[in-house]
């Protein structure tokens, strides 16, 4: 990964109001993230940017000694936001595959990235968030088969972990996790990130963030579409009569799916319960 700065030294600066898309992983993110790109004036890396992050050193989980995905706004020193800047900024490209040319508004969707709010926060102090709220149920399911699938392998040789190679997001005290059932380690990586993203997103002002409820996603989708390009100022010229499968899509969507894994879910709910009341209370006020 590349670690050089622009020839002017501020790439940090090439970036206007970047946008964040967050979630709990395996609700929805990528979904949205590859129907709002088509949008006019985005910019994105195409994908998800773990290696583009990861890539510059103090940001590695060898460098921070394995503890979790959780960067803060102290870890956003001048040095490694203009080099992580630069990373993004030479990755970028339009809904036409175009690169950019001057300032740009970016669209980023890492699930990770709900760990590092008051990271992305100090790297750009003027940062939009939206956050996609979906049912923990089916979530849930949806990590539990994430999980089992073999795809999702984040960091198969996690020192010091005797579980199931880990996958999707490594959550602060996952050390704890250790030892727990499958069900149990996903509830709790499925909670710690909600509670650490809400009360991040709390912590900013209200024009910053917004929220999205999958299901109206989906059931009405070029209208939550025009609602959220309007709230982050970039119109929306795109018709969306239906939503195709995203790409990380492992077995075929249905509001019933997670009824599969419904006696394993129901075993953990005490887990949730608590974060997806606050979850639900956030979306609802910060909802478009």
């Amino acid at each position: 990964m590349p670690q050089a700065t622009g020839a002017d030294g501020a790439d940090r600066d090439r970036f206007e109001r970047p946008i964040f898309i967050l979630s709990a992983p395996r609700s929805g993110s990528t979904l949205l993230f590859e129907t709002l790109a088509k949008g006019p004036r985005l910019f994105t890396i195409g994908g998800e940017s773990h290696r583009l992050i990861e890539g510059v050193r103090e940001l590695s989980m060898p460098a921070r000694n394995w503890e979790s995905n959780r960067l803060i706004g102290a870890d956003a020193t001048p040095d490694v936001a203009e080099r992580l800047a630069h990373n993004f900024y030479s990755a970028l490209r339009d809904r036409a595959a175009n690169p950019p040319s001057g300032k740009v508004r970016m669209l980023e969707k890492t699930p990770k990235n709900a760990l590092r709010v008051p990271f992305f926060d100090a790297v750009w102090p003027d940062a939009e968030f939206a956050f996609l709220y979906r049912d923990p149920r089916q979530t849930l399911a949806s990590m539990i088969e994430a999980w089992m699938s073999g795809y999702f392998r984040t960091y198969p040789r996690l020192p010091g972990w005797t579980g199931p190679p880990w996958s999707m997001l490594l959550v602060p005290g996952w050390q704890r996790l250790k030892g727990l059932q499958l069900p149990e380690i996903v509830a709790h990586q499925w909670a710690t990130t909600m509670d650490l993203m809400i009360e991040d997103l709390t912590k900013l002002p209200e024009e910053k963030v917004r929220a999205v409820d999958y299901d109206a996603f989906l059931s009405r989708p070029s209208e939550t579409l025009a609602r959220l390009a309007a709230s982050v100022g970039i119109g929306w010229d795109v018709p969306v009569d239906s939503l195709p499968l995203s790409k990380t899509t492992v077995s075929k969507p249905s509001s019933e799916k997670w009824k599969r894994f419904e006696t394993e879910i129901e075993a953990v709910w005490p887990i949730v319960a608590d974060p997806d009341a606050r979850a639900r209370e956030f979306a609802s006020a910060r909802g478009l």
